[in-house]
C-alpha cells in the first residue's frame, strides 16, 4: 500500500492524489504525496544525534526499559522522546526545521499580532472562518476551534512570542504523550508491557511531526486525558474521581483545540470498557463528562458554539484545496501517511492488537488500540481528513507504536530498528512540511 501511494501517481495511470492543479501548485501540494512535504535528500545538524539516540533505543532500550525504577522510566521515555523529535526536526537545520515551522503564512503564529481584545476574537471567531472575507481567518486558524489560536495568543502575552517558543511548546507538550501512554498502558495492561511499550513510544517515527507542529501538542493534552481515566478506572487510587475529572477536562479543552478529536471519544469509552468494576466506570463517565461541559460551558459563556463552528469549518474545507484531493486516492493514501509515521512496529504492532479473543476478554491495550483504528476510519469516512494526515492523526497515531509491545520481546530490537532507520531516512528524504 505504501509503495503504491508513493509510485501509482507518477505513472500517469489515473491515480492523482491532487487534480485540476497547475504544475507548480501540484509540486508544492502533492509532490511528495502520501507525505506533504517535497523531496531532497539532505543532512543537517540533527542527523548524528537522531541517528545516535535511535541506535541507543533499538539496542539498549528493551534491556533499560526493564530494569530501571519505574518513577524514573515515566520522565526518561519523555527525556528520549523529545531528545528524538528535536534531533529530527534538526535535520533540516534550526531555522526550517524548527524554529521557522510555525511562522508560515498559514500558520496560527501568523494571526497572533491581530488578535487584540481575547474576548472579542472568540466571539466573533465563527463569523471569520469562511474565505474570501475581508478579515477570513487564516487557514489553520479557520480550520481549528478557537483553543488553538488562544494557546499561542496566551504564550504571547506572557512574553514567549515567536516560533522558536512556540516550537518548544508543541516540543515538550507532543514528547510527553510518550510518558502519558506508558503510564495509560501500565494501568490498562500491566507493569511489564508498559515497559516494553516505552521504547516503542519514545523513538517512534511519529516524531517527525510532534516537534513542529501544533498536533504534537493537542496529542500530549489528549494522551495525559486517557492516561488519567486509565488510572481512575484501572488503578487503586485515592480520589479516582478527581482524576476523571481531570481527565474531562483536557479532554473537553482538546475539542477545543480540534473539531477531529470529539473522536476521541471512540479510544475514551473502550478505556471505560477495560474498567475492572461498573461502578467505578459509571463514576468516572460521570465525572469526565461534568468537566468536558464545564469547559462548554466557558466557551459558550465567551460567545463560540461548537457546533457553529463545526458547520462553518465544513464549508471552509470545501472551499479550498480539499475539493482537488480526490477520495479516490486519499480513502486508502491515507492508512499509507500512517504507516509511515508509525513505523512497521506500529503497524505489525495494531496487527497484533486486532485480536478478537483480547477484546472478548476486554484487554485494556487491544481495546484503546481498536478505538484509535476505529476513530481514524471515520475520520477518512467523513471525507474532512484527505492528506497530511501523517500530522493530523497524531493524537490517535502515536498509541501505535505501542502496540508493538504485544510482540515477541525476542524480536523487539528488530522492529526497534526498522522504526528508527525508516524514521530517519524518511526525515532525510523528505523535507517534511511540518
Amino acid at each position: 500500500m505504501v509503495l503504491a501511494a508513493f509510485v501509482l501517481p507518477r505513472l500517469n495511470l489515473g491515480v492523482a492524489p491532487l487534480i485540476g492543479a497547475t504544475p507548480e501548485k501540484y509540486a508544492e501540494l502533492a509532490g511528495s504525496a502520501p507525505i506533504h512535504g517535497w523531496w531532497e535528500w539532505h543532512v543537517g545538524a540533527g542527523t548524528l544525534p537522531a541517528i545516535v539516540i535511535g541506535l541507543a533505543a533499538a539496542l539498549w532500550g528493551p534491556a533499560i526499559a526493564a530494569r530501571v525504577p519505574w518513577r524514573a522510566l515515566v520522565p526518561l521515555t519523555w527525556a528520549t522522546s523529545c531528545a528524538w523529535a528535536f534531533s529530527l526536526a534538526m535535520i533540516d537545520g534550526w531555522e526550517r526545521g524548527f524554529a521557522g515551522r510555525l511562522t508560515t503564512k498559514h500558520e496560527y503564529l501568523r494571526q497572533v499580532p491581530t488578535v487584540g481584545d481575547v474576548s472579542e476574537a472568540v466571539r466573533g471567531f465563527a463569523g471569520r472562518i469562511l474565505d474570501y472575507q475581508p478579515d477570513s481567518w487564516i487557514t489553520h486558524v479557520s480550520g481549528h476551534p478557537p483553543g488553538a489560536l488562544l494557546t499561542f495568543v496566551w504564550l504571547d502575552r506572557i512574553g514567549l512570542g515567536g516560533g522558536a517558543w512556540a516550537g518548544l511548546l508543541c516540543l515538550l507538550v507532543g514528547s510527553s504523550a510518550a510518558a502519558a501512554i506508558v503510564v495509560a498502558v501500565r494501568a490498562l495492561a500491566d507493569e511489564t508491557t508498559a515497559r516494553s511499550a516505552a521504547p516503542f513510544v519514545a523513538v517512534a517515527p511519529t516524531a517527525i511531526w510532534v516537534a513542529v507542529s501544533a498536533d504534537g501538542y493537542f496529542a500530549g493534552v489528549t494522551a495525559w486525558a486517557l492516561a488519567l481515566l486509565a488510572v481512575a478506572v484501572r488503578r487503586e487510587v485515592g480520589s479516582p474521581v478527581a482524576y476523571a475529572a481531570a481527565a474531562g477536562l483536557l479532554l473537553g479543552w482538546a475539542v477545543y483545540l480540534n473539531y477531529g478529536l470529539v473522536l476521541m471519544g471512540l479510544p475514551a469509552v473502550a478505556v471505560l470498557l477495560a474498567a475492572t468494576k461498573r461502578a467505578v466506570a459509571l463514576r468516572a463517565l460521570a465525572a469526565a463528562v461534568l468537566a468536558a461541559l464545564a469547559v462548554v460551558a466557558v466557551f459558550v459563556l465567551a460567545g463560540f458554539w461548537w457546533f457553529d463552528g463545526y458547520h462553518l469549518v465544513q464549508q471552509r474545507y470545501w472551499q479550498g484545496t480539499a475539493s482537488s484531493r480526490p477520495f479516490q486516492y486519499w480513502g486508502w493514501a491515507n492508512f499509507a501517511s500512517v504507516a509511515c509515521a508509525v513505523g512497521l512496529a506500529g503497524v505489525v504492532g495494531v496487527a497484533r492488537a486486532v485480536d478478537p479473543a483480547a477484546l472478548r476478554r476486554r484487554s485494556g491495550l487491544p481495546l484503546v488500540v481498536v478505538g484509535m483504528l476505529a476513530a481514524i476510519l471515520c475520520a477518512t469516512a467523513s471525507m474532512l481528513s484527505k492528506a497530511e494526515v501523517e500530522r493530523i492523526w497524531l493524537p490517535f497515531t502515536m498509541w501505535f507504536p505501542a502496540a508493538a509491545a504485544l510482540l515477541p520481546p525476542r524480536s523487539h530490537r528488530w522492529w526497534l530498528l526498522c522504526g528508527v532507520v525508516g524514521a530517519v531516512l524518511l526525515n532525510s528524504a523528505l523535507v517534511t512540511t511540518w
